[in-house]
Parts: structure tokens; sequence; C-alpha cells
């Protein structure tokens, strides 16, 4: 990791909410590949403040005006940043846990790359296509995160595929897919070939391979998915299924669908927007949008230190706690 570098509805249906393309004021006309497509090739980042879910003190405000964006960006960053807060207490809201809870406390806010600004449309959440812009949980599925949540508070993990992808080192929380602005590694290579393109994640360092010559999907499921894609006019589309187990996205489970769109807006950004579709965990499809943005320098070679001894100290911790388990 690097230290440098968020309508009314009637019935149950849902809104889609036209969102206009990342930094298109006119139609652009991209540079082309010698075959004639949008040259999307770059190194890029999408770090942004702007969370995925729209925060409940926002859920009236789509849209936030200039004076309400320049304030909660100031908010958000100081409640976000690890050198604020006191780490015997931690910040929950932001999801740092106080010593007795076992935060890490030697994470200060210099390991992190957040997003600090909003994007450019002070939008309030990147789903856009829902009116309250959070994910459409079934009941279910938040009946599963709550047993889950609280087996994993209780230092219940039975064997190593209880711990989550993420917590693996098998899938980063950010680089999907589909990609999510998080709290550090927001960056990635994209290679593009007549008949392929490649999208690198900084996170956990994947590189997924997509064909773009009109192959079928592939039948193995896959960490990440099996990817296809196709061109729409100066859109990439890109569709993913197949995945073995759940994304990084909360909820999810192997049978969802990612549909990704690529759109060249301008020298510097390509508009990315995603719609997901996973009938066993959502009530409804959902869409989010973010601007992915060029930048001058090289991705770092992510390692994952957790996997080589922290999976080990969580599978003993929860031995040892069966063996002595707390007083009632």
């Amino acid at each position: 990791m690097r230290a440098s570098s968020l309508v009314a509805i009637v019935g149950a249906l849902a809104v889609t909410v036209s969102v206009p393309l990342a930094g298109q004021t006119r139609r652009y006309s991209p540079p082309r590949t010698p075959d004639g497509k949008p040259d999307l090739t770059g190194t890029f980042t999408f770090a942004t403040i702007t969370p995925l879910q729209r925060p409940d003190a926002l859920k009236d405000k789509e849209v936030l005006t200039p004076e309400e964006a320049t304030q909660f960006e100031k908010t958000e960053n100081d409640r976000l940043n690890r050198d604020l807060y006191d780490p015997e207490k931690g910040m929950p809201s932001a999801g740092y846990p106080g010593r007795a809870q076992g935060g890490v406390l030697s994470y200060n806010d210099f390991w992190y790359e957040r997003g600090d600004k909003l994007t450019e449309d002070r939008r309030s959440s990147l789903i856009y296509d829902q009116p309250d812009g959070r994910i459409p949980f079934s009941a279910e599925t938040r009946q599963r995160q709550v047993a889950r949540a609280q087996r994993t508070n209780a230092g219940i993990f039975d064997d190593p595929e209880d711990l989550s992808l993420v917590d693996r080192c098998i899938l980063g929380f950010n680089s999907g897919p589909p990609m999510n602005s998080g709290t550090y590694n927001n960056n990635l290579d994209i290679v593009q070939t007549p008949k392929y393109v490649v999208i690198h994640n900084e996170m956990v360092h994947d590189a997924r391979i997509i064909p773009t010559d009109g192959r079928p999907h592939g039948t193995i499921p896959r960490w990440t998915g099996d990817s296809v894609g196709h061109w729409e006019g100066d859109t990439l589309v890109v569709e993913t299924i197949n995945f073995r187990r759940e994304t990084s996205l909360q909820g999810s489970t192997a049978n969802t669908k990612v549909v990704e769109r690529f759109t060249r807006v301008g020298p510097d950004t390509i508009d990315y927007r995603y719609t997901i579709t996973d009938p066993t965990a959502y009530t409804r499809p959902w869409s989010a949008a973010m601007p992915l943005r060029r930048i001058d320098e090289r991705l770092f070679e992510y390692a994952c230190h957790e996997a080589n001894y922290g999976m080990e100290d969580v599978l003993r911790g929860a031995r040892y706690r069966e063996k002595n388990p707390p007083a009632k």
C-alpha cells in the first residue's frame, strides 16, 4: 500500500435515475486503437470519498449543494482520519474498533490512500438507481449477514472457509468485479488489444483477461468470475458470471451477475458504471457509477501479508476460545 495518494417511488418499483456521464459536457470523441475501437489504455484511480451507499444522515439528499458537499468532505475526512481519534476507544462509525475489541492500533492515517473528494456530480452515493441510494438486500440476506456477524464477533471459526475471501487475501475489498473505492490501492491498469482487454487491479494484484472476440462464457467457476466483453458503440460492456463464491460486495453470492460499462468521456476520464443482479441476495437489480481518472504513476505490487499468518492466528484463537470459553 502507499502513503500518497459518496424521486419518490411508488410501491416497490425502482425508478432509474439518469446520471450524466462523468466529466462529459459535450460528446467527446475518444482516441482510437488501430482496429477503430475507443482507446481505454492507461493507469487510473477510482478513489473517492463518495460512499457506495447513501448515509442515513443524507437519506433525502440524492445530490448535495456545493456548500453541503464542502461540509460533507470536511466532516467525512475528519471522521475517517485515524490520527484524530483515541485508539483506546476507536471510532466505530468509521469501522475502527477500540483496543478491547481488537483494534489494530499500529495503523495510523499514514497508511491510507482513500479519496478525499466527492465525485464531480456531488451525488451522496455511488448507487444511483435506488430511491434511497442503498443496496436492496433481501430479508434472507440480512438474516444471513446478522448470523455471520454474530459468529465472527464471537470468534467462531470452524475452518478457513468461515473467513471471507477478503480476509483470506483471495479478493481485494475494492477490486471486484465490480470495482468500488476503498481505503487504499484504488488503482488499475487497462491494457487493450483487438481481441482482449486486461484490467489489472493494484489490490491483490488481480489481472482480469477479458476476451472481446464474441466467444461465450466458460463453465468453470472462478474467484473473480468469468468475464466476457463486447462493444456497444463507444462503450466496452463486460459481463461477469460463474463466481465460485461471493464477490467483494456485501451480501453477494455465487449467483451474482455483474455488467460493467466503460466509456471514455474525456482525455483523462473513463465513466465506469455497473449493474448487479443476484435474486438470491437482492430484491432487485441495482447500479452504481464512478469515474476512473488517469494518473501518472505506476502500480505497486500488492502483498496481502495477512495470508501468511493472520488466518492461522484467527483459527488458533478460535480453538483456544473453545477450550477456554469466556465467563457468562
